[in-house]
């Protein structure tokens, strides 16, 4: 990161790629070779994955289930994602799909959606223990004063894949302002990250990003596909709420994180704006609670102080482009 084509993101929208919640298999695929073109000025669509990833390579498609049924990482991108990377020569054998916790991945029922001979991983089956993990790899901070204060990143990561292709989803989230690219790869490949965020204070920034820069994660992440086609502008990330989740119909293509993401929280800030919401930025008191059932009804409350600035502090480590004003964003509709 922030790969081979820094401060450029392409915006594909199409209205009818979601209709009534369901995502249209088919213009996902359009959209893909629309997006993937531009992004990478090819032709031909195996060209274009070639940029990415090689016959020889095991590929990682970092998942987002957290918030499933209602909103994750969608089986029909994924599904296309794989044959994307099938198309310049990898088996389907050498193509995994993994995120931290088994569980959120069974609620998704990746297993049953995708492709045979892929592998689908859930990192660790339990929310304690380093099984998984690799010890020799972490990020030290104390934040709490918590007795464990590394953080270690998953073998798979370190040992298992030589190319990750990151397919967050676009949402709020109640500690660090949004879900987006930086916090799906950070806190789904190192263990021990809920310590960051206490209620109602967070230290998500600069977490995130501090874990972003560790190798080889930063080098393997190759390729990042934001899925927006249901867009969470309040009660991320778990939500099951429809009120707050909105058709989009918008993927993100790019190789840089931090660009995507600035898009991504411009996007969700304009979405509160007009349904009345504070920002995410908000760090006022009397909008704290400690009532999760009024949190995920009403837009105007939160657990905690979000801190939305770890998207730019992964810009000050050199792992993409944080200011608007430099991004080359490339809409597509």
């Amino acid at each position: 990161m922030p790969g081979l084509f820094p401060g450029r993101v392409v915006e594909v929208s199409n209205p009818d790629s979601i209709l009534r919640n369901r995502v249209a298999q088919a213009e996902i695929k359009s959209m893909f070779e629309q997006g993937l073109r531009e992004l990478t000025g090819e032709s031909s669509i195996p060209a274009a994955w070639a940029k990415f990833v090689e016959p020889a390579d095991v590929v990682g498609i970092k998942i987002n289930p957290s918030g499933a049924p209602a909103c994750c990482s969608s089986p029909e991108i994924v599904r296309e994602l794989v044959g994307g990377v099938q198309s310049v020569g990898v088996p389907a054998n050498n193509i995994v799909v993994y995120d931290r916790y088994a569980y959120e991945i069974d609620v998704g029922s990746y297993q049953a959606l995708v492709p045979p001979g892929v592998r689908v991983v859930g990192i660790q089956d339990a929310f304690t223990g380093l099984a998984g993990y690799d010890m020799n790899i972490y990020c030290q901070a104390n934040f709490f004063g918590e007795w464990e204060t590394r953080s270690y990143m998953a073998s798979i990561v370190a040992h298992g894949v030589t190319k990750i292709i990151n397919v967050p989803t676009m949402k709020d989230h109640s500690a660090s302002g949004v879900t987006g690219c930086l916090k799906n790869l950070a806190y789904g490949t190192f263990n021990n990250v809920a310590r960051s965020h206490r209620a109602p204070y967070s230290f998500t920034d600069p977490l995130i990003s501090v874990m972003c820069s560790v190798e080889p994660l930063r080098s393997k992440a190759v390729l990042h596909i934001m899925d927006g086609m249901r867009q969470v502008w309040h009660g991320g990330p778990l939500t099951q709420v429809q009120d707050f989740i909105y058709p989009a119909g918008t993927l993100y293509f790019g190789t840089d994180p931090v660009a995507i993401d600035t898009l991504e929280l411009e996007a969700i800030e304009l979405k509160r704006r007009q349904e009345g919401a504070p920002s995410v930025w908000q760090h006022d008191p009397a909008s704290i609670t400690l009532n999760y059932l009024e949190f995920f009804h009403n837009p105007t409350k939160n657990l905690f102080y979000r801190r939305p600035g770890h998207i730019a502090a992964a810009g000050k480590l050199g792992l993409g482009v944080a200011d608007l004003k430099q991004i080359d964003h490339r809409r597509i509709t």
